[in-house]
């Protein structure tokens, strides 16, 4: 390596989030490519901090990033603690959701511009034709058709008082479906039949990963009807979501939309709608096109309930991490993705992976200033 790079694996502060952006596999690449990786204590981690010691990484406490040497190029994946506001003087990469007017978007970014810091987001990192390097999308859609099963197999068996119990991430994907599918099973022996279930966004990776859930639990392609662009061109909102039992939003949003559903259709008496599982969660994006929730749901609180006047309990599950129901599996599949671009940071000042994104936070950059002067 010419210029020799140091990475510190910061340790999520996200509640349950157990995922991770480097896996002991991907460091030990790192390493033998000639990087120095510090990776800090994390008691909420699916990997083991012997793990990475194991393949040569340095453990660090909890936190430690925060006092690092301004060298070390800062990495995570979700959000920092939104009651942190103290200027970021390091580079950092990760998940910011704070490109696309996001709630309290100005605060998070002013965060790096104050501290003169940079930011790399993982969102936005893209090879030179234009394709994302890394996501998270087919466990994002896998994990949210689990949960949107679960709850519609739970509103079946159980009355309309009770609330579907909280989720915990699971050891393996095979133990995933066995969990769903038994869930299917139960219903079905309460005399339900097997539902239809809608998806937009079929196509890409987090639709893909929905269909592959549904199938391996037990649910027959028939009854899946797949969505994208071709479907939804002529806008909606769409009479076929109330007439599915689940539907599961996975398109990427990335201008304004006419929203897929609206209060006029949920309140119809002939509604078999039940669940909503929105894996996309743009909840507090204005142009979010499931605009009948507020609230970004949690593990412990898969759903919120949708105010109707007519038709069955409906609920909505806006998880924003849903891959952390599948964590070691989640990070590995992500971290394999994201190697090649990392092991570019060496040249991150020509390599076009790096160079995007730098002009694109500076291009963000620029919009807040302008925004702060009006």
């Amino acid at each position: 390596m010419s210029q020799p790079v140091t990475l510190h694996l910061r340790a999520e502060t996200k509640p349950l989030e157990a995922r991770a952006a480097l896996t002991p596999t991907t460091t030990k690449q790192l390493i033998q490519a000639g990087f120095k990786i510090y990776v800090e204590e994390s008691e909420q981690s699916a990997f083991k901090s012997e793990e990475y010691a194991k393949v040569g990484a340095t453990i660090v406490p909890a936190g430690s990033w925060k006092q690092a040497p301004l060298d070390r190029i800062i990495i995570g994946l979700k959000e920092l603690p939104e009651e942190d506001t103290f200027p970021l003087i390091h580079e950092h990469i990760q998940f910011a959701h704070c490109y696309k007017d996001q709630g309290g978007w100005q605060e998070v970014l002013s965060r790096y511009a104050r501290g003169n810091g940079k930011l790399y987001d993982l969102e936005f990192l893209e090879n030179e034709q234009g394709r994302r390097v890394a996501a998270f999308g087919f466990y994002a859609g896998f994990a949210g058709a689990a949960i949107g099963v679960k709850d519609w197999a739970f509103k079946n068996t159980h009355a309309d008082s009770e609330e579907m119990p909280g989720v915990t991430p699971y050891g393996s994907e095979t133990a995933l479906i066995e969990d769903v599918a038994a869930d299917i099973k139960k219903a079905v022996a309460k005399g339900a039949k097997l539902p239809t279930v809608l998806i937009i966004g079929a196509l890409g990776r987090c639709g893909s990963g929905a269909t592959e859930l549904l199938i391996k639990a037990g649910i027959p392609e028939a009854n899946i009807k797949k969505w994208d662009m071709k479907e939804t061109a002529k806008g909606g909102p769409f009479q076929e979501i109330a007439d599915a039992d689940i539907f599961i939003n996975c398109i990427y949003l990335s201008k304004p939309i006419p929203p897929f559903i609206n209060y006029e259709l949920l309140n119809k008496p002939t509604r078999r709608l039940r669940t909503v599982v929105d894996v996309s969660a743009d909840t507090t994006n204005p142009h979010n096109p499931v605009p009948i929730y507020t609230i970004a749901t949690t593990f412990p609180k898969p759903t919120v309930v949708v105010p109707t006047t007519a038709g069955p309990k409906l609920s909505v599950c806006s998880i924003d991490h849903l891959p952390s129901l599948l964590p070691r599996e989640a990070s590995e599949f992500f971290s394999r993705d994201l190697l090649p671009s990392l092991l570019q940071l060496p040249n991150r000042s020509t390599a076009s992976v790096w160079t995007k994104a730098e002009k694109l936070y500076r291009h963000h950059v620029k919009r807040l200033n302008r925004t702060q002067k009006l």
